[in-house]
């Protein structure tokens, strides 16, 4: 697929452009922002404000960075605003369930194969990991996501977050040590 043919299609409101664009990025779109919201279906309704961002705004597109750096970014972008929402969202629904108008439960399907122990053990170890991802600046978190969950090299990780490249090796650095600060005494205590 020839990407500045389907830009000038898609800025010209092709929809058979857009629908070919949508099947193209689908899946890489739904990565980026899984690796945010970590839940299959928040994912896709991300990936779904994304692609309704693309198509309201590709006409302003001006090139200056590729398609695909701009819709990464996007993704990103949309990302981070959902999980704010959600974290808006859990603080309010704490202070409900202080009063007791909220019932919730979560409950996770456990895969046959494993032992009930070892589910329990791998959802702790990813609910810890999660937590100390989440923990990270913002800007730590959005490049050891990108970098090392998603696989961009440093320099689309740049291109994403607008940045430099070394910018990016010092973001994915301190990210790994303030990681291995929060995860040390939880390792050490259960291993």
């Amino acid at each position: 697929m020839d990407i500045e043919t389907l830009q000038q299609r898609l800025q010209r409101g092709d929809s058979e452009a857009f629908q070919e664009f949508v099947t193209h990025y689908r899946h890489r779109v739904i990565n980026i922002c899984y690796g945010f919201a970590h839940n299959r279906e928040d994912a896709e309704d991300i990936a779904q404000e994304v692609f309704i961002e693309v198509y309201q705004s590709i006409e302003k597109f001006r090139g200056e960075a590729k398609l695909t750096t701009w819709i990464h970014r996007i993704s990103v972008t949309k990302s981070l605003d959902f999980i704010r929402k959600k974290t808006r969202k859990k603080r309010f629904g704490k202070l409900r369930s202080i009063f007791g108008h909220d019932k919730e439960v979560e409950q996770l399907p456990a895969p046959a194969s494993e032992t009930p122990q070892k589910i329990l053990e791998q959802q702790e170890r990813a609910r810890v990991l999660k937590q100390a991802v989440d923990s990270l600046a913002e800007n730590q978190r959005i490049a050891i996501t990108l970098h090392k969950y998603e696989g961009f090299s440093y320099k689309e990780v740049a291109d994403i977050m607008n940045t430099s490249v070394s910018s990016v090796e010092s973001l994915i650095h301190r990210a790994k040590k303030n990681l291995q600060k929060k995860l040390s005494g939880y390792y050490e205590k259960n291993d």
